[in-house]
């Protein structure tokens, strides 16, 4: 049974919200509503199995340390290319180039030629063939 006296000086709007919150601590609203209506048993049964995951799932949430236990999760969708939007395309759509690295592999980069080395480009070869067929006017 819960008692309240009321303390000198003290008002009976306070001590009421004082007998309220010991109500709601001790349980007495909720037997209340519980006992207001018939319960099926299979509803009764439902109920109790929900508030026993309940407090399982709170219960492995407190001891797993979850920092926001209400943050939803990511769904990924299933498949074989896995998920596209956070990797570069393996091709350049502009210039339909297929040799484009992803940044997370090292690039290959060809080897740069000394300083003194001569070095021949593929309009080099071109221009000296053309220069050799071409007649002079010297002769």
């Amino acid at each position: 049974m819960i008692r309240v006296q009321v303390r000198p000086n003290e008002p009976l709007e306070a001590a009421l919200r004082r007998f309220k919150r010991q109500c709601n601590y001790a349980g007495i609203f909720r037997l209340a509503k519980k006992h207001a209506y018939h319960e099926k048993s299979s509803d009764k049964k439902r109920r109790e199995d929900r508030e026993r995951m309940r407090n399982i799932m709170i219960a492995e949430r407190k001891r797993s340390g979850t920092t926001n236990p209400r943050a939803k999760k990511r769904r990924t969708r299933g498949g074989k290319g896995g998920d596209r939007r956070n990797d570069q395309p393996d091709f350049d759509p502009l210039t339909a180039d297929t040799t484009i690295q992803k940044p997370d592999a090292p690039a290959t980069t060809p080897a740069k030629p000394e300083a003194g080395a001569a070095t021949t480009t593929a309009a080099a070869p071109a221009a000296a063939a053309a220069a050799a067929t071409t007649p002079s006017s010297e002769s």
